[in-house]
């Protein structure tokens, strides 16, 4: 716990870090580095005194979030050449999302697969522009193409064939099966325009979306960076108008809950009614600091009942014991031995 609530408290105020010695120096951006938060930990400290070492590696780690900003970009131009001349609304999401709106959430950001939204209705032909400009599938298993496409809220993941970048195609941005049901209508009405054919979603529906993010998936594995996104949207935009957007897409309570988790972890701002803490809070708390001073994740009973928790939320229990059911005689099948003659 040590090192990541160390991470959070410098993030909050990068004066803090004139408290630590080499040694606490080491021990934040291992956290860092293992929270994916070296390029964001090097933007907030910059300018500021620190071991020489430790300044050398945070100027790569900056040196390599400007790299994967410009190849974000590069993966998203690529997408609007190939989905263009389809006509329909082409959303940015995420990361890339940030470094293309200029977003304060995306500086020293590090960023993995490109994530787009479009309209359910119009997945065939954004699948099959992609596939013709060089994406391939990177699940080409029968049983689980026919899972994303029937219960997931995104296409199978692709992977371009030349450039190894994926792209996850979103129609919705939460699984078919969750509880919550956001109106993907209105995410795409609202976006806004960035004026090259791409677009990006609302600051109010970016906020909701990361709340949505950061509470889906899995066991909070990279929670920290998610909430770092939340409380830099919110220090951005605002809080005006966040309720009822997040009512409308029926993520009220995981708004509220990543809303609290931002203020006490990094002391954003937010109205004093949203301070009124669940049952539930402490152990969001408790395992978005579940690191150790050498970046080693720690709590793994915490980590696992979260896990089996956001299971349970985004599938019903029939469902989910079918779903691990045929994946687990799959993997059996596929593991055992076979005979020789």
């Amino acid at each position: 716990m040590a090192g990541a609530l160390t991470l959070a408290r410098v993030l909050g105020d990068p004066q803090a870090s004139g408290a630590l010695d080499a040694e606490g120096w080491t021990a934040l951006i291992a956290t860092a580095r293992a929270e994916q938060l070296a390029g964001t930990l090097a933007h907030r400290v910059e300018g500021l005194p620190m071991p020489e070492s430790a300044a050398a590696i945070l100027a790569d780690a900056h040196a390599s979030a400007e790299s994967g900003r410009r190849t974000a970009l590069w993966e998203a131009e690529m997408a609007r050449r190939a989905l263009a001349p389809l006509g329909c609304r082409v959303v940015l999401l995420k990361g890339t999302a940030f470094v293309a709106a200029g977003l304060a959430a995306g500086r020293g950001r590090s960023i993995g697969d490109l994530d787009i939204l479009v309209p359910r209705n119009a997945l065939d032909v954004v699948e099959a522009a992609l596939l013709a400009h060089g994406w391939e599938w990177v699940k080409p298993d029968a049983y689980d193409d026919a899972y994303y496409r029937r219960w997931m809220h995104e296409l199978p993941p692709l992977i371009h064939r030349e450039r190894d970048r994926m792209i996850d195609v979103h129609h919705t941005i939460l699984p078919l099966t969750a509880r919550p049901t956001p109106d993907a209508a209105a995410l795409l009405r609202d976006s806004l325009p960035l004026g090259n054919d791409l677009r990006v979603l609302s600051p109010n529906d970016m906020v909701v979306h990361a709340a949505a993010h950061l509470f889906a998936d899995g066991d909070l594995a990279g929670g920290l960076r998610n909430l770092w996104d939340i409380r830099c949207l919110l220090e951005e935009f605002g809080t005006e108008g966040l309720e009822a957007r997040a009512t409308h897409h029926g993520l009220y309570a995981q708004t509220m809950r990543a809303a609290r988790q931002a203020h006490d972890l990094f002391g954003t701002e937010i109205p004093k009614g949203w301070r009124i803490r669940d049952s539930l809070d402490p152990l969001i708390r408790r395992r978005l600091l579940a690191r150790d001073g050498w970046g080693r994740t720690t709590r793994p009973v915490t980590r696992f009942g979260l896990y089996v928790r956001s299971h349970v939320l985004r599938m019903p229990p029939a469902l989910l014991a079918r779903h691990l059911w045929t994946k687990w005689r799959r993997q059996s099948r596929s593991s055992a031995p076979t005979s020789s003659s």
